[in-house]
């Protein structure tokens, strides 16, 4: 019988520990998704290398039978440490689990990995995270292919819409729309948050006002389109403003 070793690079995006000590890793890797199990992680020399958001080189082993690879090595090979302050581990957690929503186990996407490395750094980095969550949350939707509607209005199809949809996170003409306009800032940043560059947007921040129409409007989207993801309201506050 056959076994299978293999050698990967990537960042962890969610951990579990088991009741029996066990912890269960997902990481992004340039390969796609990797799920694997560490055995009594939480009491081997593996434990601290594969904390959230570390950049980590493993070895897996898995036989046919199993689904779920073995952890047999870990080495760090990069951490964040500001990414533990309170201001920022949020946006990063966010940014994490709308990863593991996104994209598939197996599917290969070295530009995701890419992706999702930059908005970490720009997480840690940048004097602020907020922004930076926002327009990489936009650019990872962007990749996933998954694109809200912004040249028609989402019930009608009426042109140039510039309302909030309440309901699916699209946008709505004037006779649709239930609530104000967009301000010209938010607005502007909606109908060019996919193509415009990272650092075209990061250049042109909304006003810290203007966020938590934003957050709903995206929260409200990714829920329809892709699933829950927790983290809008456990971990962003501005996103649970209704």
């Amino acid at each position: 019988m056959k076994h299978r070793t293999a050698n990967r690079s990537g960042i962890v995006i969610r951990r579990r520990v088991l009741p029996s000590g066990d912890i269960i890793v997902t990481l992004l890797t340039p390969q796609g998704k990797l799920k694997a199990i560490a055995r009594g992680g939480v009491r081997g020399p593996l434990a601290s290398r594969l904390n959230l958001f570390h950049h980590v080189g493993v070895q897996t082993y898995q036989t046919p039978q199993n689904d779920l690879a073995t952890l047999k090595q870990a080495v760090l090979e990069g951490a964040l440490p500001s990414l533990a302050e309170p201001e920022r581990h949020a946006f990063a957690h966010l940014l994490a689990e709308f990863a593991d929503a996104l994209f598939q186990e197996g599917e290969f996407s070295q530009q995701a990995f890419e992706l999702f490395a930059g908005a970490l750094r720009g997480v840690a980095h940048q004097p602020d995270p907020e922004w930076v969550a926002l327009v990489m949350s936009h650019k990872l939707l962007g990749l996933a292919g998954i694109v809200p509607q912004t040249a028609r209005c989402a019930r009608c199809s009426a042109p140039d819409p510039a309302h909030p949809d309440p309901l699916g996170g699209q946008m709505l003409c004037a006779a649709c729309a239930s609530l104000p306009a967009y301000p010209p800032e938010s607005l502007d940043f909606l109908l060019g948050a996919v193509r415009r560059t990272v650092r075209a947007s990061m250049d042109a921040p909304v006003p810290p006002e203007q966020r938590p129409a934003l957050w709903r409007t995206l929260e409200r989207f990714v829920t329809v389109q892709v699933g829950g993801v927790h983290s809008w309201r456990q971990l962003v506050p501005s996103a649970a403003v209704v």
